[in-house]
């Protein structure tokens, strides 16, 4: 009995093993290894645990599993948005055979993807987006034969497409954008047979687009564009005939629109924009009836828009913008009665604008600015009761705003400026409830400054009435009260007189300038309540009294004119408090006293305080003491005696000195030679003395002048003409004269609309002074942790990186620009960057022996590391200020969750792959090794993706 009793017990004791083991389903022991393999910080997976009994799988309760109806299979694995990461193995997938969906979406899974999810031949839906996947795709998709979704949009996949994706025939939706993915797209991809969506946008994708594409008839929707492909769209495409949506912008197409296109009677979007069409555009478009959005902006093409472009009745956007085309607007444009957005400024339309635009579609968005276009603005243009955006400057507009404005109620912005407007302003501004931004400016209005514009909309914060030279009037009284968010006012020479009205609730203002007008009396003290003002201007004028100790305690003001006017009495001494104060021109007044002694007022130019002359201390003359005699001293004493001797002393002590110091000045003088002067194109004829008088601090007669500028200092000056310039001075070797003057006139000869021009150089045997285009809106590095929305930082990148191309490849020989830096990025009065002081940092190396022996490659690949790091600071709004040190141990993607974050993108934001590719390319140029960094012309090519999808109006 003894034996059976152990074997039963055996029996019993292996039984339990058997079902302690059989807890451990092989689908959750799957997932626990998964798991392991995941970095979860955010402890999203925590019910991912072993219960102490379950029936069948354990883990069909657990998050993002679902399992079949009676729990035996799963059927679905759901782990999107749950800020996941790590490298996956793969090695658990072949467990799920009975897997249809599979969803690993916005996390931050690296490395390669595991080859395992291609066993999941049951797969329907396999959607691995918004990840950081690297490599080359793996080969094998074509295993999952039942797959109807494949989207593996923004990852970091690079070699070519997959081109075996093609034979899995159940395929609807394919979407391989947002990677790095390069080569030309397969052929194969024309073979789908029941595909719906294709998306291949934003890689670098090149080679010719295959005709073979053409033949996909069940595509509805195919993005391919944000790439860099050879020659044109196949006129093939017209057979896709259910194409509803088509999008191949910013892909460098070339050549004409094919006409065939008008085949494609089901599409409702068609855009082209940012690529090298040219031609003209085919009247035969008009055949695509149920077309409701155009877009053929930022190209070449030519000719006029087709009269027959008014049967498109469903048409809501149409924008031609930045191409060459001309002629008349269609009257029949204004009969499209779906019409919501019509964009075709910067071309050269002429003629008026149809007369019923407007009439009969509620148009919302209008802008035909920089045209030839002429005539009043059509009456009806508002009919439609939802105009936001009213665009029209920079053509030859005539006549008055009223009526055809008068009852604009919808209106946020109002740019007629550059026009030949007349009459007055008689806009009934009251009923204009959410304008926001009114330009006014360079017409020829008169009539002052209507009783009605002082009570503009309340949320009104631009305000521009400048060169309408015949305005004449007053500011109104309540002008600040009835304005609360108003941030900026420009009055600029409008004829305005009498005085400045008290600053009442001006708390929002950031810039006032009011220069060349006839205003007179006192600055209010109450200008202190404008506690955010940055910038005023009332030069030119006729003020009078004190400068106001308010104005020096503004907590923002950093530039203060207050030149040509009456101010009388001494510079508040509060100014030198100032921490934000970089410029206050009080010249030509009558200021006396002492200028305060901050390094502030060390750092301005001698011009901001010319023009007064009872005015002393730094940049002028000392200020000296009185030296009257002390009273109860009686002549003839021996005290006096003993005083008249030490005066006699020290007076013949400082003619000694004096005599000395002219001595050395005039030998000086005579061993420097005569100032000559050399001009490129945009500086009229002068003297070289005419620019040395414009350069000196203090009236002089003398035939040599030499200015008091010290060296490498750039300054302000206003040449005889009126013209403004920047000027910064520099010092050479009498040896060196020659080769530096050809380098300085090979510098002044080369133009670019992002380069600052050399307008001449003021030289003599030592030293010269060269003379810049001023530009009026300071540089990078003062606003570079100014807020910007990602098409302005785009435009800037791009901007630095054309100027730097153009150096780099369209010079020949090449010329570095040899210190590159968010300072050397300086801005026009349309905030478009110019490069800085170019070449000026190789032109000063030829006179050091070590410097001038760095060969002209090496300087080129540090002009592209700088770039790399201006971008850096560009897109983290200036933190970082070593590329190398803000890089260094920390990951890409911590990196780009840092910008996301300082920009205020949001995850779904699509903006976020322009600014993912930026990063990219700031990442290539601040490669260790000088060879691993692209040249500019790849720069450049690069860069084309990051660009906005639109222009910021």
């Amino acid at each position: 009995m003894g034996i059976p009793n152990f074997i039963f017990s055996l029996l019993v004791f292996f039984s339990l093993i058997l079902v302690a083991f059989s807890v451990i389903d092989p689908f959750s022991e799957a997932l626990l290894s998964l798991k392991s393999e995941i970095n979860d910080d955010s402890n999203n997976l925590n019910d991912w645990f072993l219960p102490k009994s379950c029936d069948k799988i354990c883990s069909c309760s657990w998050s993002g599993v679902k399992c079949n109806s009676n729990s035996s299979a799963i059927i679905g694995l759901d782990l999107s948005m749950k800020n996941l990461g790590g490298t996956l193995s793969g090695k658990q997938f072949n467990v799920f055979s009975d897997l249809i969906d599979l969803n690993l979406s916005h996390n931050s899974f690296s490395e390669k993807l595991p080859v395992g999810i291609f066993n999941l031949t049951n797969l329907r839906t396999l959607d691995i987006s918004r990840n950081n996947f690297s490599g080359q795709f793996p080969g094998g998709i074509s295993n999952l034969e039942n797959l109807v979704v494949l989207d593996a949009f923004s990852n970091s996949f690079s070699g070519p497409l997959p081109a075996d994706v093609s034979l899995i025939e159940s395929l609807k939706i394919l979407n391989f954008a947002g990677s790095y993915f390069s080569g030309e797209i397969p052929s194969e991809y024309g073979s789908f047979k029941t595909l719906d969506f294709i998306h291949l946008a934003g890689n670098f994708l090149t080679g010719k687009i295959p005709p073979e594409l053409g033949m996909l008839k069940t595509v509805t929707h195919m993005e391919i564009g944000y790439n860099s492909y050879e020659g044109g769209i196949p006129w093939e495409f017209g057979n896709m005939s259910s194409l509803q949506y088509l999008d191949i912008a910013g892909a460098n197409l070339s050549g004409s629109l094919p006409k065939q296109l008008s085949n494609l009677t089901n599409l409702e979007t068609l855009f082209l924009f940012r690529n090298q069409l040219n031609g003209v555009l085919p009247w035969e478009f008009s055949k695509i009836k149920k077309l409701k959005s155009l877009d053929l902006s930022d190209n070449l093409i030519s000719g006029p828009i087709p009269e027959s472009f008014s049967e498109l009745k469903n048409l809501r956007l149409l924008s031609l913008m930045y191409n060459d085309m001309s002629g008349s607007v269609p009257e029949g444009i204004s009969e499209l009665p779906e019409l919501d957005t019509l964009l075709i400024w910067n071309n050269f339309f002429s003629g008026s604008l149809p007369e019923d635009l407007g009439k009969y579609s509620k148009l919302k968005y209008f802008d035909c600015s920089t045209n030839n276009l002429v005539g009043r603005i059509p009456p009806n243009i508002c009919a439609g009761g939802v105009l936001e955006r009213l665009i029209l400057f920079s053509n030859n507009f005539t006549g008055e705003l009223y009526p055809s404005l008068s009852n604009c109620s919808t209106l946020v912005r109002l740019r007629v400026e550059d026009n030949s407007f007349s009459g007055e302003i008689s806009l009934i501004f009251s009923n204009l409830s959410d304008i926001t931004y009114v330009d006014l400016s360079r017409n020829r209005f008169l009539g002052g400054i209507s009783f009605d514009i002082d009570r503009v909309s309340s949320k009104i914060q631009y305000l521009n009435l400048s060169y309408n030279q015949e305005l004449g009037g007053i500011i109104p009284e309540k002008f600040w009260r009835d304005n609360p968010f108003l941030q900026n006012f420009s009055a600029i020479s409008c004829s305005l007189s009498g005085n400045l009205p008290e600053f009442e609730f001006c708390k929002s203002v950031s810039v006032i300038e009011l220069r060349k007008n006839s205003l007179s009396g006192i600055v209010p003290e109450s200008i202190s309540i404008c506690q955010s003002l940055v910038r005023m201007d009332i030069s030119n004028n006729n003020l009078t009294g004190h400068i106001p100790v308010a104005l020096a305690t503004l907590p923002e003001i950093s530039v203060l004119d207050l030149s040509h006017n009456s101010f009388t009495g001494p510079i508040p001494i509060q100014f030198g408090n100032s921490s934000s104060l970089k410029l206050l021109n009080v010249s030509f007044n009558d200021i006396s006293g002492s200028i305060p002694s901050e390094k502030s007022f060390r750092m301005m130019d001698t011009s901001a305080f010319l023009g007064n002359p009872r005015l002393c201390g730094a940049p002028l003359r000392p200020c000296h003491r009185g030296n009257g005699m002390p009273s109860g001293l009686e002549l003839g004493s021996r005290r006096t005696q003993k005083l008249a001797w030490v005066l006699i002393t020290c007076a013949v002590v400082m003619l000694f000195v004096a005599t000395a110091v002219f001595g050395v000045l005039h030998f000086r003088k005579r061993s420097e030679g005569r100032w000559k002067i050399v001009t490129f194109s945009g500086l009229p004829e002068f003297t070289a003395n005419d620019v040395l008088r414009s350069l000196n601090s203090t009236e002089t007669t003398e035939v040599e002048v030499v200015p008091k500028l010290t060296n490498k200092s750039v300054c302000k000056a206003v040449l005889p003409t009126g013209i403004t310039v920047s000027v910064k001075k520099i010092e050479w070797e009498p040896k060196q004269m020659t080769i530096m003057l050809e380098f300085i006139k090979r510098i002044g000869n080369i133009r670019h609309k992002n380069l600052i021009r050399l307008l001449g150089c003021c030289y003599n045997r030592n030293q010269a002074y060269l003379l810049y285009d001023y530009l009026p809106n300071g540089n990078l590095a003062e606003k570079i942790q100014t807020k910007r929305d990602w098409p302005t930082k785009s435009k800037i990148i791009n901007g630095i990186a054309k100027g730097l191309c153009f150096l780099h490849h369209d010079c020949y020989p090449a010329i570095p620009h040899g210190d590159l830096k968010a300072s050397n990025v300086v801005f026009d009065e349309n905030m478009d960057p110019h490069l800085a002081e170019c070449g000026l940092s190789t032109l000063l190396a030829t006179s050091n022996t070590e410097t001038g022996q760095v060969s002209i490659k090496d300087q080129l690949y540090k002009d592209i590391y700088n770039f790399g790091e201006v971008i850096l600071e560009i897109l983290t709004n200036g933190e970082p200020k070593n590329a190398e040190a803000s890089t260094k141990g920390t990951s890409k993607e911590a990196l780009l969750r840092e910008i996301f974050c300082k920009n205020e993108i949001s995850p779904s934001d699509p903006i976020q792959e322009a600014i993912k590719s930026a990063f990219e390319v700031a990442l290539l140029c601040t490669s260790n090794r000088p060879s691993d960094r692209p040249s500019m012309e790849e720069v450049s090519r690069l860069l084309s993706r990051s660009k906005p999808e639109r222009r910021s109006r």
